[in-house]
């Protein structure tokens, strides 16, 4: 076995990894709401979103042609396989060191951003140039501008639809609607977390797509092999069942204090800003800004003091923060491993 085929299957090790990371990182996004206003027992909720993951991840090829082709071109051989290896290392890295501090950051960031800054060191070392292989364009458009648009989408929407759930079942009594709600939570959640799937499942897809195709094992940067969806989706929902309850414990309890109302228009808010940018668009958004945002926009329907501004300022922060130091991260790790080739 050769140099290049023993550093694509470690490639696509890292990104299964990843994966994993990404699953109990990220799994409070699809069912965190439900658990917080007690719709779904914790075990049961994350089941759920496990299946979500696992079907979703066959529903967004979309998604995954644009991560494999739209946001940086990297040379063939051992050259772009340590590059797509480094990126990989520092999201792993990023997502647990924000897992730790129980920040529900957006895992997609720390892979883009991971892979960018890579591919930025090894464009300086190997051309003298580190933006040849970075397609600015396609960053701007696939990652920039909706990391701005989707969650002010989210927000918006989450405020409005609350809005139409209080005036609709405005006549209603507490506890009779409480219960309807959790009922109607099953569902949202169960929609939440197969957008999930859709999104972030994707991504390791169009990951592993890029070492093959980087690789030499494939001519075709965007034809998907059926294996690759399934390793994906496993990985993504033995994460997910794993459990992320740090985070889960940030977005279920610290923003606002969730009934079963607003989890419900929050999860249908989030999810469908996550099937419009699938299936329309293509873009890799993060499911942690769509329904963190959500959240927010719910939970500012009760004022200014129902949302925990101090708790929400620093989530934005680590947004923002993100994808700059998975990329320097990324970058680091490619000065040693650049060594092996």
């Amino acid at each position: 076995m050769d140099s290049v085929t023993i550093a694509v299957f470690l490639c696509i090790a890292a990104a299964l990894l990843f994966g994993y990371t990404n699953g109990f990182h990220d799994s409070a996004n699809a069912i965190a709401t439900s658990i917080s206003t007690r719709a779904l027992k914790p075990r049961v909720a994350l089941g759920m979103a496990a299946i979500g993951n696992f079907v979703g991840a066959h529903l967004g090829a979309k998604v995954a042609k644009t991560v494999a082709e739209g946001l940086v071109v990297l040379p063939t051989g051992i050259e772009g396989l340590l590059i797509v290896m480094s990126g990989l290392l520092g999201a792993i890295t990023w997502n647990f060191i924000t897992w730790y501090f129980g920040l529900p950051t957006s895992s997609s960031h720390s892979l883009f951003g991971g892979i960018v800054g890579a591919t930025m060191a090894g464009g300086l070392i190997i051309t003298g140039n580190m933006n040849d292989w970075v397609l600015w364009s396609g960053i701007v458009d696939k990652i920039v501008l909706p990391t701005i648009i989707s969650p002010v989408v989210g927000f918006a929407l989450g405020f409005l639809v609350m809005i139409a759930v209080y005036w609709v079942f405005r006549r209603g009594r507490p506890d009779k609607l409480n219960r309807g709600f959790r009922h109607a939570q099953t569902v949202s959640a169960a929609a939440m977390a197969l957008g999930h799937g859709m999104q972030d499942a994707a991504k390791i897809i169009g990951v592993i797509v890029l070492a093959l195709y980087v690789g030499g094992i494939q001519d075709d940067a965007t034809h998907i092999p059926q294996w690759v969806y399934w390793v994906a989706a496993a990985v993504m929902a033995a994460g997910t069942y794993a459990g992320g309850w740090r985070i889960i414990k940030t977005l279920g309890r610290r923003i606002i204090d969730l009934g079963p109302p607003q989890g419900f228009a929050a999860e249908t808010v989030a999810s469908a800003v996550l099937y419009a940018n699938t299936w329309l668009l293509g873009a890799p958004i993060s499911t942690t800004h769509t329904i963190t945002s959500a959240i927010m926009g719910v939970g500012s329907t009760g004022g200014r003091r129902a949302v925990r501004w101090g708790v929400a300022r620093s989530i934005v922060i680590a947004w923002i923060i993100t994808f700059p130091i998975a990329a320097l991260v990324g970058a680091l790790f490619y000065l040693p491993i650049q060594l092996l080739g």
